[in-house]
């Protein structure tokens, strides 16, 4: 199976809030120069000091947290290899340590200190499709220009990834109506639109694959957008844009990733954290009407990839499977918009092959078929029941058809 992952165990590469009263155990050294700042439409205004860092802000304490030492680094990817093993997955999808106001060297140093040594050291045992900043897309061409995709067996050059928005839970997606708890706030394009677009054209016009965070409705609406200008520039060719997320979609926006040929790289999880929050921070109807949009965005004929966003949620196949099928939040008794339940071959499908064809890895991967890659899972049981239930455990993982696990 493939998962959509960030960085070697780094926790770090998920922040989209940092409290200033945590970091300095309740002393806000530089909370005299931070106010909240609240967007409604294309204008911001300024409130009082809150002590919180959302997104881009957290570069102002950035410099302030220690860096993760190599061996440190290395030591996470090779426990999250083995964690990834254990739960049925060969092969992950890395979007590295990078978010906004980070530095675009972390997934550099990454490829070289932690992949390519531990390729280097015979200690590869999953596969890697590693994506990097898109500041850094000129980087990249010249690197697969010299190498090709494929730097080994092991590891493969994906593309490039932006951010359009922050996050639901921090109240910095980017919606075209206002959040229901703060009636001021639109939420924050988080790159400046212009610069996105210019860099999007630029790399997928020298033919790199392109990938853009976007969680609020508006933040996808700018992104199809976006890619549907670069497309009808650069001309047709299979370039299989993705959006990261795509977690709330305006009425008939699902049908437009069908029609542009968009991928939805979707985290099912995910869900289980915003079932109640989005009611009190979207309102009930704006929650149910848009978010989470699995059977919509397969009936309009998207390419649905679903994935963990692991260390955000739980990196565990099985039970992304059952969530997609039920859409039983934790704590519920029913699902929350039953309309968008896939069924178990779908969920499947777009856990294996169509996450594979999300990175263009279907030729090789994703599917037992003759000149593939023999990567499968051993479950702990025969009936496809049970693994709808996601009451079965994996009992060995097998890649390029030697068993890795146990």
């Amino acid at each position: 199976m493939c998962e959509l992952y960030r960085g070697p165990g780094f926790l770090q590469s998920q922040l989209h809030k940092v409290s200033l009263f945590t970091l300095w155990g309740g002393e806000c050294r530089v909370g005299c120069i931070l106010t909240e700042m609240h967007c409604k439409r294309n204008e911001c205004h300024i409130s009082e000091p809150t002590g919180l860092l959302i997104d881009a802000a957290m570069k102002l304490v950035l410099p302030s947290i220690p860096e993760v030492s190599v061996d440190e680094r290395r030591e996470a990817f090779l426990r999250a290899s083995n964690l990834a093993l254990t739960r049925g997955v060969t092969t992950v999808v890395d979007f590295g340590r990078y978010f906004p106001g980070a530095s675009v060297e972390h997934s550099w140093e990454d490829l070289s200190d932690v992949y390519q040594w531990a390729d280097s050291s015979g200690k590869m045992i999953i596969r890697v499709c590693l994506f990097f900043p898109m500041e850094t897309w000129s980087r990249l061409l010249e690197l697969i220009k010299k190498t090709g995709r494929a730097l080994s067996d092991w590891i493969y050059l994906g593309g490039v990834k932006a951010f359009a928005d922050g996050s639901l839970g921090s109240n910095s997606a980017f919606f075209f109506e206002p959040y229901a708890d703060e009636p001021h706030n639109y939420g924050l394009q988080v790159t400046d639109p212009e610069s996105l677009f210019n860099m999007t054209a630029a790399s997928d016009k020298l033919g790199l694959q392109v990938a853009i965070h976007a969680i609020g409705d508006r933040a996808n609406e700018m992104v199809l957008e976006m890619y549907r200008s670069v497309a009808l520039t650069n001309g047709m060719r299979d370039r299989r844009f993705r959006i990261e997320h795509a977690q709330h979609l305006a009425p008939g926006m699902a049908a437009r990733f069908g029609e542009q040929g968009v991928v939805a790289s979707v985290q099912p999880d995910h869900l289980h954290d915003d079932a109640d929050s989005a009611a009190k921070k979207l309102g009930v109807d704006r929650a149910q009407q848009g978010s989470y949009l699995f059977h919509s965005l397969l009936a309009s004929n998207a390419r649905l990839a679903l994935g963990s966003d692991w260390p955000v949620a739980n990196i565990n196949p099985v039970g992304s499977i059952k969530t997609a099928i039920q859409r039983i939040p934790h704590g519920w008794k029913n699902a929350w918009m039953s309309s968008e339940c896939l069924s178990l071959n779908d969920a499947l499908i777009a856990h294996t092959i169509s996450a594979a064809y999300a990175c263009f890895l279907d030729s090789e991967l994703g599917s037992l078929s003759p000149g593939k890659l023999a990567d499968f899972v051993i479950l702990s049981t025969s009936t496809l029941d049970d693994l709808a239930e996601g009451s079965v455990t994996v009992e060995a993982t097998y890649v390029a058809g030697v068993q890795a696990y146990p």
